[in-house]
């Protein structure tokens, strides 16, 4: 069995995509081979964990003196995450938060393309943001029925969000990436990635009081 076909850990998979970036800057720079003692020195990361994640995704082995063929190590990366397969998504809550990602430009670096928000504003219902509709919510069914798109994204607040996570199970979303701070009740077939803005914070006031100290 190849290293990449076995369980990749859950901590390997959340580096991957810092991995990519630093990767592909290498690439723009003209970079050809790169080997694991330098992504660890300049990511200020473990050798050996280094070595362990990038063996866990690439067929593309390291070898001594040359290390990684950089092109292909980017490739390998890009396919175990699903990046080489643009995967289209709506944004249900187009208020600051969700206009925010509908207006960011990098996600289809990363195989996303945000395709259409919907909201229950008519001052927002018709209008759209970097060339991409906004609906009433009353439609969501019917667009990710029309676009067969399988990903959702809430950006709702809190007391709309199971409420707008039930639309898109019977959308046919088969992913939900979840801002609202909340627990979705979900069907077990349907993945959710709670995104907890609050717990990101709480973790580094903490760090930094602990550096204060």
């Amino acid at each position: 069995m190849l290293e990449s076909e076995k369980a990749v850990p859950k901590q390997t998979v959340i580096r991957l995509p810092d991995y990519l970036t630093y990767l592909r800057g290498k690439a723009d720079e003209g970079v050809v081979n790169i080997s694991a003692p330098v992504v660890a020195k300049d990511l200020n990361l473990n050798e050996v964990q280094v070595r362990k994640d990038l063996a866990s995704v690439s067929e593309n082995g390291g070898k001594p003196r040359t290390g990684y063929l950089l092109n292909k190590l980017i490739m390998d990366i890009e396919k175990y995450l699903g990046y080489d397969n643009v995967k289209e998504a709506i944004i249900v809550g187009v208020g600051h938060l969700g206009s925010a990602l509908m207006s960011f430009k990098g996600f289809k670096n990363h195989g996303l393309n945000i395709v259409a928000g919907f909201d229950t504003n008519d001052n927002l219902i018709g209008t759209e943001l970097q060339g991409k509709k906004i609906y009433s919510n009353s439609r969501i069914i019917e667009v990710c029925k029309k676009l067969n798109v399988r990903i959702g994204i809430i950006t709702v607040p809190d007391e709309y969000a199971q409420e707008v996570c039930d639309v898109m199970v019977k959308a046919g979303i088969k992913a939900i990436w979840n801002f609202a701070q909340v627990h979705l009740k979900v069907p077990v077939s349907i993945i959710v990635k709670n995104e907890n803005l609050t717990a990101s914070l709480a973790i580094l006031s903490k760090s930094i009081s602990k550096n204060a100290d």
